[in-house]
């Protein structure tokens, strides 16, 4: 009987996990970390990008998004979708080609790789012969033409990938066609480009590299026109009337050449031109032409640069008329497209897409000046180096105007067009709660993103910069070209690698959504407090010292100086605005920060002790320093060479940069390593040994470096003296596993501006192993956490339990720690492992709603390891609920990033640009759910063709209805040889 009441109480335990917990990886956000490809249709109106990682990434109108990865770890170097369908086809740099497809799944489209092909040669053929340069998606959507090194184009059947050895263009076959004047002289060399004539699609016309151009017809298997080009060729255009080629070149020309006539010789081309000739130019890469209704065509082309002035420039030139713009981007141009408006895509260009490789700007071109669109995803968060980050659940209403009206002042230079990337359905429901996520970054930004729903979209950015002197040029090369500089260059795009001053970066954010109070604290030792301000004011900011050493003698400071505060007034826009400052010293890195906005103070830790300041008085109320004789390491400062004996930071910063040393270009790779170099400090500062894989726990001796290190912070209105007075404390938690506590006495409220607040050192407890405290909670009667400031006063929270006891729970790295209050002595604790050496690198407290009741929910702990696993602990029983990887392991970076959520989910950056999202959480999920339909060509409907691997083409009909496609499968296999409008139009009766 014993035994079959624990299974049933296991059983009714695992059930309730299940309403409660569920682990999925739901979007990820930002942009793509180093893209290697671009695509786009038309008809579906979608965006493709591929990755050097092998990720391919499909985005429409805001919130829809896919994914897939390809299981070959090659980078993408072409992506084309097939012509008025749902398929698109990527080519890889190990030479295979993947057909991918929308397929629509109970009313939903879900991205599927259907196929993969690799072109194979005669046997004994060098590897040239097959290996694919050129990509020609054929408007029928039923044929690839694949360029290769060799110079021979085969022609391939899709979706089935069937070669059509019969109707492949072999070298020999063009040569044997060329004039004998022009073969004699060169080789042909690899297919360069492949393009369709618009108005004809029996002729396509091959670019061969040392520039030959060959029209060739399809259906007659035979070269109709031949043109000569001296220079090496880069890209062709065939012009909307089918009428003219463009050709560009290695030399940074341009050709026009006719189409259709005669056979050229090479000093006939109708037009040559080097728009920034006279000197040595560089090759123009790719060129476009699109008409007008009503003037003159657009032109434009990347490259093109005069060598020695403006090589390291990249640039894509837009002339049209008498305007002809240089536009200058921060990073390397991958490949751009032009959208056209209009009924079927026909009319002016109205929008140029530049993917380059640190983010995606889209310009006007239907406004006058050609302003940037803002993107709605695809944003470059590491415009610069995110250092921090802070995610603030539940935002109410006013604080969220408030901040979206200061962002639309920052806005005014954008253009007011919509997006014009619009293809596909967000069917997802409407996000339950307006959420926050803030970064922190390297230049002394906090940026501001709307986190609700399935795109991470700016809000906001607040530049701290301007408070302190910095070595900043107000006149920077980021400003507008001067009046009649030729080449006519435009800076665009906001990726900026490069630090004023690195001391400016923000290390630690706490905003309060209540109050509308914002703390940034810095490198070096700066806190600043800020309230949010609808108008721009002017005023000085005073800055307070804050001295960690208190007068210690024996330790000399020898890392960074602080920050210059500006004594002269300074202008501040609407928005957060500082209106005081906390400078700590040493000015080291701020390690800890908490803001209780209702009694209008703010805590903060370094390497050197804690510090409680009033910010409504102005006031330092306590100071205490932590610092361990034995800690001459905190002395040092995050810049210092001198040699310690565990791992000094020097050796840090010396293996990030041999292991990244071959990566990327400088400037793109100092993002990435500051990145790294971020997360590896945080979490050596944490372990300052070799990783405890396979170790017992054991204590740490109290002369470790470090030991006076602040890790958390947490002001608590709890017992401490007796169990019958509750009081305002504060409780910090050190490296070497010591937590301080303190009671507050704080003015009624009639008298808070008159008299001071004060702290008396209450409680100070050491953990027997001596690990470092990562996070502190103060449990009411009822086991649940205390409430945040302002929350019960906003009827958004019930008020804590005050006639039961409560219960400290102290998280060390090592294990959970449960006591009672106030005597403060051990009831509970969990060990996270004896063996395997898992540490808690990072902790937050999450509420968990059941999917099945609305009313039934549980707070538990949220805690991420330095294995990359995820752990939910329960409270106040602290046991193990659920486990889950998460993170790799070797991704440092990554799990020192994490931030938690309030209702279980989570954020961590897997690359410098990229936050993976994901869920603990049954209730709260946010990921994309979208419908993309095929679309229908007018006129004739398209003939219906079998799907390759047993994929049903349910999906090609368009209807929203799952039903309407379960029905249409039925129907299908009996209608295979039938016109898809009769097809169609069957459903659509059978689901009437």
């Amino acid at each position: 009987m014993k035994r079959f009441r624990r299974h049933g109480q296991e059983s009714q335990r695992d059930r309730l996990k299940q309403e409660l917990f569920q682990f999925n990886k739901t979007v990820e956000h930002g942009f793509p970390h180093q893209p290697s490809a671009l695509g786009y249709s038309p008809s579906l109106q979608l965006l493709a990008i591929g990755t050097r990682s092998g990720a391919i990434k499909l985005y429409g109108a805001p919130g829809v998004e896919f994914m897939g990865l390809h299981d070959e770890n090659a980078a993408v170097t072409q992506v084309h979708f097939l012509p008025h369908q749902v398929e698109l086809v990527t080519l890889l740099d190990d030479n295979s080609l993947h057909m991918w497809t929308l397929k629509a799944h109970k009313g939903l489209s879900e991205l599927l790789e259907i196929g993969r092909f690799t072109l194979t040669g005669p046997p004994g053929a060098p590897p040239s012969v097959t290996r694919v340069t050129a990509v020609l998606a054929h408007s029928s959507g039923e044929l690839l033409l694949l360029g290769t090194e060799g110079g021979h184009v085969f022609i391939v059947e899709v979706p089935g990938f069937r070669e059509l050895e019969e109707r492949n263009i072999s070298l020999d076959q063009v040569a044997s066609s060329v004039p004998d004047d022009y073969i004699g002289r060169r080789n042909l060399e690899h297919v360069e480009t492949l393009q369709e004539n618009p108005v004809d699609p029996n002729q396509v016309v091959i670019g061969y590299g040392r520039g030959l151009m060959v029209i060739w017809n399809l259906e007659k298997q035979q070269a109709i026109q031949h043109i000569p080009a001296t220079q090496q060729l880069e890209s062709m255009w065939w012009t909307e009337d089918g009428g003219h080629l463009l050709s560009s070149h290695s030399d940074g020309s341009y050709c026009r050449w006719m189409a259709g006539g005669e056979d050229m010789n090479e000093e006939e081309e109708e037009k040559s031109d080097i728009p920034y000739g006279h000197f040595p130019c560089k090759a123009i890469s790719k060129i476009i032409q699109l008409p007008t209704e009503k003037g003159p065509p657009f032109l434009l082309f990347s490259g093109g640069m005069p060598r020695a002035s403006y090589g390291d420039r990249h640039c894509i030139t837009v002339i049209h008329s008498k305007t002809h713009v240089a536009l200058d981007f921060t990073s390397r141009i991958i490949d751009f497209f032009a959208i056209r408006g209009g009924p079927q895509h026909t009319g002016d260009p109205s929008a140029l897409v530049v993917l380059v490789e640190e983010e995606l700007v889209v310009i006007d071109l239907q406004t006058e000046g050609w302003p940037v669109i803002q993107t709605p995803y695809l944003v470059p968060l590491h415009s610069s180096a995110i250092t921090c980050s802070h995610h603030v659940s539940a935002i109410p209403l006013k604080l969220w105007e408030r901040v979206l009206a200061a962002g639309d002042l920052q806005s005014k230079h954008y253009s007011k067009e919509p997006w014009p990337i619009t293809g596909g359905q967000n069917l997802a429901p409407d996000p339950p709660q307006r959420d926050l996520l803030l970064t922190g970054h390297e230049d002394g930004t906090v940026r501001f993103w709307d986190a609700s729903g399935v795109c991470l979209c700016p809000m906001y950015k607040l530049s701290t910069s301007g408070v302190f002197h910095t070595d900043a040029d107000p006149n920077d090369n980021m400003n507008q070209g001067t009046e009649g500089e030729w080449p006519p260059f435009r800076k665009v795009g906001c990726f900026d690698p490069y630090s004023d001053d690195p001391r400016l970066g923000v290390q630690k954010i706490h905003l309060c959504k209540y109050s509308g109070y914002l703390a940034v604290a810095g490198t070096a030792g700066q806190i600043l407090m800020l309230e949010l301000n609808d108008e721009a004011a002017e005023h000085t900011v005073e800055a307070k010292v804050v001295d960690l050493l208190q007068g210690q003698e024996g330790f000399r400071w020898k890392g960074h100086t602080q920050l210059d505060v500006r004594e002269e007034p300074v202008l501040f826009p609407p928005g957060f605005q500082p209106f005081t400052l906390v400078q700590c010293q040493p000015p080291a890195v701020v390690t800890a920060l908490t803001l209780h906005s209702e009694w209008k103070l703010v805590a903060f830790g370094t390497s050197h002790g804690f510090g409680l300041y009033d910010y409504q008085q102005w006031n330092n109320v306590l100071v205490k320093c932590t610092l361990n004789p034995s800690d001459q390491l905190a002395m040092e400062g995050p810049l210092s060479r001198v040699k310690s004996i565990k791992k000094s930071l020097r050796q840090s910063f010396r293996r990030i940069r041999r292991s990244r040393v071959s990566l990327r270009k400088h400037h793109v790779n100092n993002a990435a390593k500051l990145q790294d170099a971020n997360a590896r400090l945080e979490a050596e500062l944490a372990e300052m040994e070799l990783a405890p894989v396979q170790r017992k726990i054991e204590a740490r001796s109290s002369d470790d470096s470090f030991t006076g290190l602040v890790r958390t912070i947490y002001f608590a209105d709890t017992f401490l003296s007796d169990s019958s007075h509750n009081t305002p404390s504060l409780w910090a938690g050190t490296n070497g596993g010591c937590v301080f506590a303190y009671m507050l006495r704080l003015p009624a409220a009639e008298r808070r501006t008159d008299e001071l607040v004060t702290a008396q050192p209450a409680k100070e407890i050491q953990l027997m192993h001596r690990a470092p405290v990562v996070g502190i909670v103060v449990l009411d009667g009822h086991g649940a956490p205390l409430p945040e400031p302002l929350e019960v006063a906003h009827d958004l929270a019930r008020s804590p339990d005050m006639q039961g006891s409560h219960h400290l729970v102290v998280i060390s790295e090592e294990q959970f720690k449960v006591f009672t209050l106030p005597k403060v002595s051990a009831k509970m604790k969990l060990k996270l492992t004896a063996v395997d050496g898992s540490r808690v690198r990072r902790v937050g407290v999450a509420w968990f709603g059941s999917s099945r009741s609305e009313d039934y929910g549980e707070s538990g702990l949220v805690v991420l390891t330095n294995q990359g696993d995820v752990h939910v602990v329960s409270l106040p029983t602290v046991k193990m609920q659920v486990h889950y990887p998460c993170v790799r392991r070797e991704d440092v970076s990554g799990i020192a990033s994490c931030v938690f959520t309030k209702h279980g989910q989570g954020f961590y950056l897997i690359s410098p640009s990229e936050f993976e999202r994901f869920s603990l959480s049954a209730r709260y999920l946010v990921e994309p759910r979208c419908l993309v339909e095929v679309p229908f060509r007018t006129g004739s409907a398209t003939q219906r063709r079998p799907q390759p691997d047993g994929v049903s083409s349910a999906h090609r009909i368009t209807t929203q209805d799952g039903e309407a496609a379960e029905v249409l499968q039925e129907i299908q296999k009996s209608l295979e040889g039938e016109q898809t409008s009769l097809l169609e139009n069957n459903v659509k009766n059978a689901v009437a």
